[in-house]
């Protein structure tokens, strides 16, 4: 990702954290994480991020998604011997969030994946998530989520995130991108 499209996503998220009435640190915005997995395709694709807490103990996030915008299908496997994976809360805070788990398929989905990225999701059990709406993936699950047509908001509490060992179904993806 170029910096100059850094820049511009870190004042889209900003503001819609700001419409949804969360308030967030100057550092903060000014250190929102971006993330269009090596795709360069922000707009179908990627995560807009303010980490608030990254701890041995916990970890809390809010996580900005674009309108339509999709986190691409992941486990947090385990780490070494004493770390089972990631077990992660979603809560929507804004907009609407399609969160996708296994189980039996839902019969129509919500969820609008782009042709050319299809064969990377192949998990579709549907669980709609409006302001207010939790659910809570265990360790290691298949997972991944897509927000409505105005974009979401969900806060993430975890166990401690260590994203950079996820496990990708489309294994070309680099969670943390290179910026030039």
């Amino acid at each position: 990702m170029k910096l100059e499209e850094v820049i511009m996503a870190r004042k889209r998220a900003a503001r819609m954290l700001k419409e949804a009435h969360i308030a967030i640190a100057y550092r903060e915005a000014e250190n929102i994480e971006i993330s269009d997995f090596g795709l360069g395709d922000l707009d179908n694709v990627g995560l807009l991020v303010v980490t608030y807490e990254n701890n041995d103990r916990y970890c809390a996030k809010e996580i900005v998604l674009l309108p339509r915008q999709i986190c691409p299908e992941h486990r947090h496997p385990p780490v070494g011997e004493k770390n089972a994976g990631k077990q992660e809360t979603f809560r929507c805070r804004w907009g609407e969030v399609f969160l996708y788990v296994p189980g039996e398929s839902t019969p129509h989905p919500h969820a609008r994946i782009p042709d050319k990225y299809r064969e990377f999701f192949t998990i579709g059990r549907e669980i709609v998530l409006r302001p207010g709406d939790q659910y809570t993936l265990p360790p290691d699950t298949l997972h991944w989520f897509q927000a409505g047509d105005k974009g979401a908001i969900l806060s993430e509490f975890s166990s401690k995130s260590l994203d950079e060992n996820d496990i990708w179904t489309d294994a070309r993806l680099r969670r943390l991108p290179k910026i030039e």
